[in-house]
């Protein structure tokens, strides 16, 4: 494609966008006209970093093609490493043996600690029954 039909494209396509930019901050507000805005300038942004030239060759060149996909493959074996690495690091849930280390406390003191909590040895009694149950 030519330099200039690439330059009236990107205008183009950034005058209209700034446009509905310009529509939208009237109607949703502000900050939603810039966020348009901002996206409206990347055409020309890409057209004067000479981006714009390189996407055009890129469409009918299968050479490119191909580098894109080995890119991509690249990206998606880094991100498999990145997920496998952090499952090996992280370990799972472990199980803990009743009266072991991790096990619920269990109050302890005869009348002492029956008079002061008023029915908490039941509620300790099942909820240690649940547990146990558990494996926990």
């Amino acid at each position: 494609m030519s330099d200039v039909l690439l330059f009236s494209i990107s205008l183009a396509v950034t005058v209209l966008g700034l446009l509905a930019s310009w529509r939208a901050a009237r109607s949703r507000g502000l900050p939603s006209g810039l966020r348009g805005a901002a996206w409206s300038l990347v055409p020309l942004g890409f057209y004067l970093t000479g981006l714009t030239a390189f996407l055009s060759s890129l469409v009918l060149n299968p050479t490119r093609w191909t580098g894109v996909a080995v890119l991509g493959l690249a990206g998606v074996l880094y991100v498999v490493s990145g997920v496998k690495l952090r499952s090996r690091a992280q370990p799972g849930p472990r199980r803990v043996e009743a009266g072991g280390r991790g096990a619920a406390p269990v109050p302890r003191g005869g009348a002492s600690a029956s008079a002061g909590a008023g029915g908490m040895d039941d509620d300790m009694k099942e909820i240690e029954e649940i547990l146990r149950r558990r494996g926990i």
